[in-house]
């Protein structure tokens, strides 16, 4: 055999282990998402792992663990192949084949919207994304692969936009998921999104405040600027924290369009989601979990590694048990951190 088709010691290029997990898709059109602000797709194919001995053990139920996708990205782009490192199906086959965690199933919902991502909450100006995934998807997945359909045996992680969302899950409907991971996810609200305010005040004036005008060339443009990207996220944010019906975008802004003056009663909206400081007035809803992780890098670019150090102060002062890393690194190429926090979650869960 050609070293092309092997995984032998001699290839230069590391190949995939031997027994492999396999990817299938869960179709699903939300009722809950009919008739969102955005238009956005209430059909949609949301991947699913299934561990290599899935087909094997036809008796065997097993642990889920929901990956939630950071803004830009969604379910469908976490297990597209990868011209470098490991996408996320062949990272758990790896972990599984070593011995690092037990066989699991792993879910990577679609939760993209034309603001560029999602927060995981429920606003009217995108749609109720929380209860989507808790109302409708999970009780989707269990009905459609032998999983442990019930709380103990669930987890939920990501990373950035997708890490705030396992926080904001845990915090705001607890009693889903039993174990949680956050990688960099956004904390620290005041030191994370204000900077952005000046950027996308002055972008927005390209378009004399017309947010739909700007959201539509952005999705027009054949190379969106980097300042156009954080507006667009910032818009996102604001849709997520702060949506306002009847507004444009259905959303309000914490900031003056014309002075960018911060907009004291909508940023203490936005504070009121900030899991640096829920974690000290919700500490109830954590301590019921049975593994909360929480990291990021110490030179993370957006500088959640402050938020991130807040909220372990406050669940030390709370007394809520939790594992906290500040690794080397940025927020950039973060996904070799799953290698620690996946086998972490998967101990704390119910087997099958």
């Amino acid at each position: 055999m050609s070293e092309q088709g092997t995984s032998g010691r001699n290839s230069l290029r590391p190949g995939p282990v031997e027994h492999q997990g396999r990817l299938s898709f869960l179709e699903h059109d939300s009722k809950l998402l009919a008739g969102n602000a955005l238009g956005d797709p209430t059909y949609r194919r949301h991947p699913v792992y299934l561990p290599a001995d899935y087909d094997r053990q036809e008796d065997r139920h097993y642990p889920v663990l929901w990956c939630l996708a950071a803004y830009t990205n969604a379910g469908p782009g976490q297990v597209n192949w990868r011209n470098h490192g490991e996408n996320l199906p062949q990272r758990l086959d790896r972990l599984i084949a070593a011995g690092d965690m037990p066989p699991v199933i792993v879910v990577f919902p679609d939760c993209y919207t034309s603001l560029g991502g999602n927060q995981y909450v429920n606003t009217s100006a995108m749609g109720a994304y929380a209860d989507y995934l808790i109302e409708e998807l999970i009780p989707a997945v269990d009905g459609a692969f032998r999983t442990i359909p019930e709380p103990a045996a669930r987890a939920v992680f990501g990373k950035s936009s997708g890490g705030f969302g396992a926080l904001h899950l845990s915090l705001s409907h607890p009693g889903h998921w039993a174990a949680v991971a956050s990688h960099a996810g956004d904390a620290g609200f005041d030191r994370v999104y204000l900077r952005d305010f000046p950027l996308a005040a002055s972008v927005l004036d390209g378009f004399d405040g017309n947010l739909e005008a700007f959201v539509r060339a952005f999705w027009r443009a054949k190379r969106p600027s980097g300042s156009h990207f954080h507006t667009l996220m910032t818009l996102c944010l604001a849709a997520s924290y702060s949506p306002e019906p009847g507004a444009p975008l259905g959303l309000r802004l914490p900031f003056d369009l014309e002075t960018c003056q911060l907009d004291e009663a909508v940023w203490q909206r936005w504070l009121a989601f900030d899991p640096a400081r829920r974690a000290a007035r919700e500490a109830e809803a954590l301590a019921e979990l049975s593994g909360l992780w929480i990291d990021a890098g110490s030179r993370d670019q957006y500088f959640i590694q402050f938020g991130t150090r807040q909220m372990h102060r406050a669940l030390n002062d709370a007394g809520i048990a939790h594992h906290f890393e500040e690794f080397d690194g940025t927020h950039s190429g973060i996904d070799w951190r799953y290698d620690h926090s996946l086998p972490w979650l998967s101990q704390r869960l119910k087997a099958g």
